[in-house]
């Protein structure tokens, strides 16, 4: 699916849901969040910062607050998209349009909204980088991959790092290897298309 550049673009794209985001958007837009798109999908923001964004999905469509984890939830209606893995994201999840209640999405709208103007937020906590053998072994063979690798951001040594680590299977790791190599060389990161 390619990325939308902007909101009413993303909007036609969605066959099954695009009459329910038009609602959530019309919510947010009551609001006085400044509407963006970030990562191809409406989000809306106060004083530069995200709030949360709308999005539709195969089987679903919702509302997702970046630091979802500091609301109330009142309902108990918020999700958590990887539990033990996200840290702040919460979401609220809808599978047809009648299930949008106006007024209850509001509520942890406005919610949302006074805890990023108190600036509430987890902050990412830093991990030390971790290179697997395979991927270490390659880079001390290969003086010049090596090199590379050590001039490229943190955020790319960690993408390729992971991609390697969290293959279970040998003949897995070995194929990723010779798929990062010549990304490596050309200074490409693997979710460079995505940003």
């Amino acid at each position: 699916m390619k990325m939308a550049k902007s909101i009413e673009e993303y909007i036609e794209n969605q066959d099954k849901f695009g009459d329910s985001l038009i609602m959530l958007r019309d919510i947010m837009l009551s609001t006085e969040m400044v509407e963006t798109v970030k990562w191809g999908m409406p989000a809306y923001m106060i004083n530069n910062k995200n709030v949360l964004g709308i999005s539709a999905f195969k089987n679903h469509f919702g509302v997702w607050f970046f630091n979802g984890v500091f609301l109330s939830d009142p309902h108990n209606i918020l999700l958590n998209a990887q539990e033990g893995k996200t840290k702040a994201l919460r979401q609220l999840h809808f599978s047809k349009i009648e299930e949008i209640n106006k007024s209850i999405i509001l509520d942890y709208v406005y919610e949302s909204i006074d805890n990023q103007k108190k600036g509430l937020e987890i902050k990412p906590v830093k991990k030390r980088l971790e290179i697997p053998k395979e991927l270490s072994s390659l880079l001390a063979e290969n003086k010049k991959l090596g090199k590379i690798f050590g001039g490229l951001s943190s955020g790319k040594k960690k993408e390729f790092s992971e991609y390697i680590s969290e293959a279970k299977r040998e003949d897995t790791k070995i194929r990723r290897l010779e798929k990062i190599v010549p990304m490596i060389l050309n200074n490409i990161g693997l979710n460079d298309k995505y940003r």
